[in-house]
């Protein structure tokens, strides 16, 4: 368990701004920064940080917290664990306090980090310490042209020849056999475990954050037969399809030169960092993904994909890019020499060599793949219809309207096509797809998706229900962003707001419906009981999960008032924090009226149902008296009920 105190200053030195801004493109906007949402995909920016309030909150999928809750999210850690990493970003000691329950905390994540940075340690110290490692591994990567600082500053390593060298390592060291073979690192066959990865060289694979999640192995052996790459299998904390190899220590230089060049290999990624062209990751050899994709947009909208000269790299400069033009992102293609590969190539020429052959040759995707067609079709009529069709659907894949047209008129004159048929063709294209996409979404669904079911605040995914109850959810959270917002304030009485309305309530006895705002409620009773007043800062801090998230949720602004209205306008608006008073007594006799709307609608219902005379009376009497209640909160409210 971490200290109190302890927490406190890792919360007071992990300013938000700069904790989200490692992992996010963000642009000043007003008092608050935007960027583009790590934890779904968007094309417009909804992810809003508040570095006064220290909060995040995307609007579009509705995550929201500080930056412990950021990295708990974005690393899947545990909110130990994100403290801890806090922690050590910014040098600050914590002496934990050993409980049973904070070793407990501990496990499983952490377990599979710890393993997977020994693993790391050890098939290093095989490559500089190790004979075998020495004499293969470390003079592969010195033919290669890596230097020890590029060797060391990647990680490299190698593992040795043998069927049990890391596994008899690891179990000395004492971890558990499931969790090696959950890694990847070992495997098992008739009861036997040995080593996974044997005589090759290693490039461990890091996290957007910097730790070790997997490893890509290298034969260096010319035996066809033997995979040349064989890498860590999918795991709790490793998904291929999400990661791109260089991208932790490319991210700075991506935001900074504003592009981000795109390879295949693990070599050409070390190589392009050893000449000082750091701003660049690796696909490693696999398809370019949405979440691959997706990662990149959060530091740039540029990539530059930097493939082989020869027929293979052209069309895998092909492949994917659909992907990043559908992400409205902007797509360069760099074609090197024949023969070269971008390890290679700079090696030859290095930096400055480097940058001057960009600067000449990358090419717009969309004219780059145009062009590489025609050639391929040359006069066949045939085969120019199907390039036509071809470069329709990427033109259909641009979201941005003044940008597709632009490149439809360019794609007209390099086809030799009036421009209204190809903007005919891609409108016909952009309707299919927009059909298919409503069909997906119409389409009844036979299978509860969990990993993306909507929160709270998608009103798409709201079932059907009565127009009281709506109503009533709906007062129920104003009643507690008001609790949140402004319970510290004092009224014209001198009563603090937030006595004052749970005093109503109480009085009242009204229970809200829904359970999370009903033990926001009490969590005040008990607080003012003790005599304390609770901030928002309390809430955003609380332990419990749920109530730290809606405070994020409920305490963000997702929009300000620009200053010209009143300064360039003349035009002043009121807003809740200057009117709070009125709107907040207000708010509570709305509360109390739609309380009192319910009751009279049970009230009803019971007396359409109920025989018995005398009860029927008494039913009465309540009914009377419900609406004589109805009726003075309504002059209170200005308001006149229609019946």
């Amino acid at each position: 368990m971490i200290p109190a105190d302890k927490v406190a200053s890792i919360q007071d030195a992990a300013q938000i701004e700069n904790v989200i801004g490692e992992y996010v493109n963000l642009k000043k906007r007003g008092s608050n920064l935007l960027g583009l949402c790590p934890f779904h995909n968007e094309k417009t920016p909804s992810f809003s940080v508040s570095p006064t309030k220290g909060i995040f909150k995307c609007f579009g999928c509705g995550r929201a917290g500080d930056s412990t809750k950021f990295i708990m999210e974005h690393e899947q850690l545990s909110y130990p664990e994100a403290l801890r990493f806090l922690a050590n970003k910014y040098n600050i000691e914590i002496e934990e306090i050993n409980t049973d329950e904070a070793r407990a905390e501990k496990l499983f994540f952490d377990s599979l980090h710890i393993i997977n940075e020994f693993a790391q340690k050890h098939y290093t110290n095989n490559l500089v310490n190790i004979p075998e490692g020495q004499n293969i591994g470390l003079s592969y990567f010195k033919e290669r042209g890596f230097r020890n600082n590029t060797i060391e500053k990647f990680q490299l390593g190698y593992s040795i020849d043998s069927f049990d060298d890391f596994f008899n390592a690891a179990k000395k060291k004492g971890f558990k056999e499931e969790y090696l073979l959950k890694l990847g690192l070992v495997s098992q066959k008739n009861n036997k475990i040995y080593d996974f990865l044997r005589g090759r060289v290693m490039f461990p694979i890091h996290s957007i954050s910097g730790k070790v999640i997997a490893f890509a192995g290298r034969t260096l052996l010319t035996d066809k037969k033997i995979p040349k790459y064989v890498n860590s299998p999918e795991s709790e904390v490793y998904n291929k399809s999400r990661e791109l190899y260089g991208l932790y220590l490319a991210k700075k230089s991506i935001r900074k030169n504003d592009n981000c060049f795109l390879v295949e290999g693990y070599t050409d990624v070390i190589s392009l960092h050893q000449a000082g062209i750091e701003n660049v990751v690796a696909s490693s050899g696999t398809s370019l993904t949405t979440d691959q994709i997706r990662r990149i947009k959060r530091f740039t909208s540029n990539i530059t994909i930097l493939y082989d000269g020869d027929a293979a790299g052209q069309q895998a400069a092909l492949r994917g890019t659909d992907l990043i033009l559908e992400a409205d992102m902007n797509v360069k293609v760099a074609i090197l020499p024949e023969g070269d590969d971008p390890d290679s190539f700079i090696q030859k020429i290095g930096h400055s060599g480097f940058e001057t052959y960009i600067a000449d040759n990358a090419r717009d995707f969309v004219f780059f793949k145009t062009n590489h067609l025609l050639e391929k079709t040359k006069n066949d009529p045939i085969k120019r219809a199907g390039l036509v069709k071809d470069v329709v659907s990427t033109l259909a894949k641009i979201p941005d309207p003044i940008k597709r047209a632009l490149y439809i008129k360019q794609c007209s004159a390099l086809l030799e096509i009036n421009e209204r048929i190809i903007i005919n063709e891609t409108n016909k294209v952009k309707s299919q797809d927009f059909k298919k996409y409503v069909d997906k979404k119409q389409a009844p669904k036979t299978q509860v998706d969990t990993t993306s079911v909507p929160d709270r605040y998608d009103e798409e995914s709201k079932a059907p229900a009565s127009s009281l109850d709506d109503s009533l959810e709906m007062l129920e959270e104003m009643m507690i962003q008001v609790l949140f917002n402004f319970g510290h304030q004092s009224l014209k009485s001198g009563a603090f707001v937030a006595p004052y309305i749970v005093g109503q309530l109480k009085r009242s006895d009204i229970v809200f419906k829904n359970e999370l705002y009903q033990e926001i409620v009490n969590i005040y009773l008990e607080k003012l009981k003790n005599g304390e007043l609770p901030n928002t800062e309390f809430f955003q801090k609380h332990s419990k999960k749920e109530v730290s998230d809606l405070c994020a949720h409920l305490t963000f602004d997702k929009y300000e008032l620009s200053e010209n209205w009143e300064l360039k306008h003349q035009i002043f608006v009121k807003t809740i924090s200057q009117n709070f008073e009125e709107e907040v007594v207000n708010l509570v006799n709305r509360f109390k009226l739609k309380h009192l709307m319910i009751m009279i609608k049970e009230n009803q219902d019971r007396m359409k149902t109920e025989k018995d005379g005398k009860e029927l009376s008494r039913i009465l009497k309540i009914h009377q008296r419900l609406l004589q209640m109805q009726q003075e909160l309504a002059v209170l409210l200005r308001i006149v009920i229609i019946k």
